[in-house]
């Protein structure tokens, strides 16, 4: 496994998505669907994705 660091290239608006697929070893898009879903339905996983995008370092 990687660690999770918001890659440079790749990111669409900050790169979260990006991080935990590299993470985790899944395919980006499949994260990306999920997460607007999430948003979309569940409305909290907006501020998750907003901490995340503070917390999770970006790659240098």
């Amino acid at each position: 496994m990687n660690a999770l660091v918001r890659p440079q290239q790749g990111r669409w608006i900050a790169g979260v998505c990006a991080a935990v697929a590299n993470r985790f070893g899944w395919n980006v898009t499949v994260i990306r669907i999920l997460t607007v879903i999430a948003v979309v339905f569940f409305g909290l996983s907006l501020w998750a994705y907003i901490l995340l995008w503070i917390l999770v370092p970006s790659e240098r």
